[in-house]
């Protein structure tokens, strides 16, 4: 992914077709190896191809992506039942809150 980023990084600063060698520069500059393998196949894979193409095929793969969002309930359910979702939602929701063990993201 860093690699990804990287050529992402150098195309939008203005270098049409990013090389290996300035991948590696642009890895380096902020203290990180390249391995050389990887950024060559990143290379040979985007070649011949614009970060307008590759970012409208990521688009494709990603709307076939299943999201898990819950469905909502169908239109002939009942109040109660409509209800006891939310209850249950609700019950799930405090006890996922636990899951911190009493630790914020910033302590």
């Amino acid at each position: 992914m860093k690699y990804l980023a990287a050529y992402l990084l150098l195309a939008s600063g203005g270098k049409a077709s990013p090389t290996a060698k300035d991948i590696t520069t642009l890895l380096g500059s902020v203290g990180v190896e390249a391995e050389q393998e990887r950024v060559a196949s990143l290379i040979k894979s985007l070649e011949g191809k614009s970060v307008d193409e590759l970012i409208a095929e990521g688009k494709e793969k990603i709307a076939s992506v299943p999201t898990g969002g819950v469905a909502a309930p169908a239109a002939g359910a009942s109040g109660a039942a409509q209800e006891d979702a939310k209850v249950e939602a609700a019950v799930e929701e405090k006890e996922e809150s636990d899951d911190d063990m009493g630790f914020g993201l910033f302590d």
